[in-house]
């Protein structure tokens, strides 16, 4: 397909860019709505937050064109060199990057900051991609497993070394990807059970837990196996892992960090002041009530605006979308992100290199997690864990960051008949 290189243009998914276009739109006016300053009205100004948004839009923009005039093997080919760089740079920020908000993970070129670790999430899905597509790599097989989540777990551990757990939990979301080339899905059910255990073991009675464990594992054995020693020995070993997080959540627990604990204990509403612990929450909930069904109006929400609700127009951008658009508004929002994120599946299953088919994966998981967590956060169904969401929340990094992922991925499938190595 290199003859066709001059002529893409048909083969480019304007649907998703014309979404995608929408949603970076919306992202500026609301913030534009929740920092305005009075004094100085005009949009572009550059002093201002919008105005610096509106740089990083023009130039988000930029990067996307640039990335679909690249020829496609690009990325395939530079896959572990671009994993290779990026990882360093996760690395290398412990040592020589600057403290922003308490986090140890910014990297200062004169008046911009750069995150390597939200940054670089586009690298560690090429690397992913470019591993798990090789014609020899068979998720059946021990090894395989072993590097790919080694892959996977090592930026993450840069990461929490950043102190930056939020954007270190997004990288989970590439369990997925490994779902889908053929990862058992029990892995999943365990990981989702281990979560439950470890709530359940905070707001509950261990011994009530411990009982009930023990007599599903009886039950278990008694009618789902064949009541063999190696039956036996399995469902021990099932009981053991889950009374070992019972029982050793409490020292997990004591050993995360304050900030950490404070946010369990305000999603659990466990001993929470809500003008301490619980006010971002607190106000984030009135914030997204006082919204109604159809809002406030455009630039007439008064929690956000006033400072009332933390982060209005970062991580809690979410919130004032909600009280100035209102129910309507905001589940607009939500369905246009579900309908991206269904298309980027649908463009997935159709690529005929498995590279591309990975990489696409990759793409969706992240754009799920983001939404699904920052969304939740706001909601008060998930822990406040601080991270942006996807093409409306202030920051340049977040922007550059969802904008290499998706379009990436846009130009992989303009070429979806070549196979990629």
């Amino acid at each position: 397909m290199n003859d066709r290189r001059s002529s893409i243009v048909p083969y480019i998914d304007w649907f998703s860019i014309g979404i995608y276009a929408f949603l970076v739109l919306i992202g500026f006016l609301n913030i534009y709505s929740a920092v305005y300053n009075p004094a100085h009205p005009w949009m572009l100004d550059f002093s201002q937050r919008y105005g610096k948004q509106f740089v990083w839009v023009m130039t988000a923009f930029l990067l996307a064109f640039l990335i679909m005039l690249t020829e496609a093997s690009f990325f395939s080919v530079f896959a572990y060199a671009l994993y290779g760089i990026f990882v360093f740079a996760m690395l290398a920020v412990r040592f020589i990057g600057r403290d922003i908000a308490g986090s140890h993970s910014w990297f200062r070129i004169g008046a911009i900051g750069i995150q390597p670790a939200e940054l670089g999430i586009f690298a560690i899905n090429l690397g992913l991609a470019k591993y798990l597509s090789n014609e020899n790599v068979k998720m059946a097989k021990t090894s395989v497993r072993l590097r790919a989540v080694a892959m996977i777990v090592t930026p993450i551990l840069f990461v929490i070394l950043e102190n930056e757990t939020g954007v270190a939990i997004t990288y989970t979301a590439f369990i997925f990807v490994m779902y889908r080339e053929g990862l058992s899905g029990n892995i999943l059910l365990v990981g989702f059970i281990a979560i439950v255990l470890f709530i359940l073991a905070l707001v509950g009675s261990k011994l009530v837990i411990t009982g009930v464990l023990i007599g599903i594992a009886l039950i278990a054995f008694a009618l789902f196996t064949r009541r063999k020693r190696k039956d036996l020995i399995r469902v021990g070993l099932i009981l053991g892992g889950g009374l070992a997080m019972v029982w050793g959540t409490d020292f997990a627990y004591k050993h995360l960090e304050p900030h950490q604990r404070k946010r369990i204990d305000v999603f659990l509403g466990s001993n929470v002041n809500k003008s301490k612990e619980g006010y971002n929450l607190n106000q984030a909930e009135i914030a997204i009530g006082s919204g109604s069904f159809l809002g406030k109006g455009y630039q007439q929400g008064t929690q956000a605006r006033l400072n009332y609700v933390p982060a209005h127009a970062t991580d809690f951008i979410f919130c004032t979308l909600c009280e100035e658009w209102g129910f309507v508004g905001a589940s607009f929002i939500v369905l246009s992100f579900l309908t991206l994120l269904i298309r980027i599946v649908f463009l997935a299953e159709r690529q005929r290199s498995p590279f591309s088919r990975i990489y696409g994966y990759g793409v969706a998981s992240i754009f799920f997690i983001h939404v699904a967590v920052n969304v939740g956060m706001t909601l008060g169904l998930v822990p406040v864990i601080g991270i942006p969401l996807p093409f409306m929340s202030y920051g340049g990094s977040s922007l550059w960051s969802f904008t290499l992922l998706l379009f990436i991925f846009l130009r992989l499938d303009a070429n979806r008949m070549q196979i990629l190595k």
